[in-house]
């Protein structure tokens, strides 16, 4: 039994300021605060861990992006180390908590598919997250019986103005071969960025012919500028919690017959946490142009107090007329989808704001905070203040 606090090493590269450096060390900070942990910021770990010895040991264990000279060091001193590094050149012989890559391109392309989408593309890098996600969009798109055209970026596109150039000139040549509408899928929201910048100098619209799904939810490039980016909520804090999980039990068997380094390596794979659906998925896509039209009218509008008449004003059409030809294209009457937008568009808020739920209610369409929380409670089982909670 350890008679002082553990003392756990985290080598998680915090000079970036991205949620796969900075929401696992949340995580881990989360789970030292509950069990009493000495948390040492060691960027170096390897290289103490080179010149310590058996009886000069700098920490009980380490959570870290692991290279291969922690992982040689840390096994001949017996300490105990787990992995939140997919890419690491020793990933298979540690210990390590991941993000399911599969289960983000699964997410990516079920959301497009149930966006009426038929024609899609897949733009990722050479992380090897990323490259899994792809694949498994891929094959998910095609499972269901269409084709999905792929293209990759470096694994840093902006290293300098010249590789940047070609990443976009790659990006211009990828886009030859689209049909609108389309859905794509990309691996970073600054690509993501990159493909919104040459959709408008194309005169496409986004989402109105391109509906785009990228990143992994980092706010400030979700956010800003318009189209905000819908997005995948990976959850790298629950990495840094279930890592810090996994050491304490293999702490805790240090010095035993069977140590942490006797045992076959754990590989805990977590599923994303969820899918933030924001403007540049925000819309139905369907090849009768009248419903088209409608669903742009409500998509423009749904923060009014719109309702069938209107709609169908705009296009010149008797409500009944419309009506039925809304239901044998999406299957769906079109106040349900004004319903839906306002939907959306108030859990954005919720999500990504401070504002009172009364603003939010009246400013997305609902009118007032009892009405959202009808809609709400009515959807999706949980009233307007829990989703907010939760999120």
């Amino acid at each position: 039994m350890m008679t002082q606090p553990p003392r756990v090493a985290l080598m998680l590269d915090l000079r970036w300021p991205l949620k796969r450096h900075a929401h696992v060390f949340a995580g881990t900070q989360r789970y030292a605060d509950e069990h009493g942990w000495e948390s040492i910021i060691d960027e170096y770990a390897d290289e103490h861990l080179a010149e310590a010895t058996a009886k000069t040991l700098p920490f009980d264990g380490v959570i870290g992006r692991v290279n291969s000279k922690l992982a040689e060091h840390a096994r001949r001193l017996g300490v105990p180390v787990v992995n939140v590094w997919f890419s690491s050149p020793v990933r298979d012989e540690l210990p390590g908590v991941f993000i399911d890559a599969a289960a983000i391109g699964n997410l990516r392309a079920e959301h497009l598919l149930s966006r009426g989408l038929r024609r899609f593309a897949v733009l990722t890098s050479e992380d090897d997250v990323q490259k899994i996600a792809a694949e498994a969009f891929r094959a998910t798109i095609e499972a269901a019986g269409f084709e999905c055209l792929r293209e990759k970026l470096p694994l840093d596109p902006a290293r300098s103005y010249a590789a940047w150039q070609r990443s976009e000139q790659r990006v211009i040549d990828w886009m030859e071969h689209w049909e609108l509408p389309i859905g794509v899928a990309i691996s970073t929201e600054d690509a993501a960025r990159m493909v919104i910048q040459v959709c408008r100098h194309r005169g496409w619209r986004v989402p109105g012919d391109v509906a785009i799904i990228a990143g992994s939810n980092e706010e400030v490039l979700c956010d800003h500028p318009r189209p905000t980016l819908t997005s995948i909520e990976f959850g790298f804090e629950r990495i840094g919690y279930e890592a810090s999980r996994l050491l304490d039990e293999l702490m805790q068997s240090t010095g035993k017959k069977h140590g942490a380094w006797a045992r076959e390596p754990s590989q805990v794979l977590l599923p994303p946490q969820g899918l933030i659906v924001r403007e540049s998925t925000d819309f139905y896509a369907v090849d009768d142009e009248i419903v088209t039209r409608a669903l742009h009218f409500i998509a423009s509008n749904s923060h009014r107090e719109i309702n069938v008449d209107d709609v169908a004003n705009e296009l010149a059409l008797h409500p009944r007329t419309l009506q039925r030809r809304f239901r044998e294209v999406v299957d769906w009457p079109i106040a349900d989808e004004i319903c839906r937008v306002r939907l959306e568009r108030a859990k954005r808020e919720l999500t990504s704001t401070q504002r009172s739920l009364s603003e939010i209610a009246r400013d997305v369409g609902f009118g007032d905070r009892m009405r959202m929380y009808e809609v709400f409670k009515r959807e999706l089982g949980v009233t307007p203040r829990e989703y907010r909670q939760k999120r």
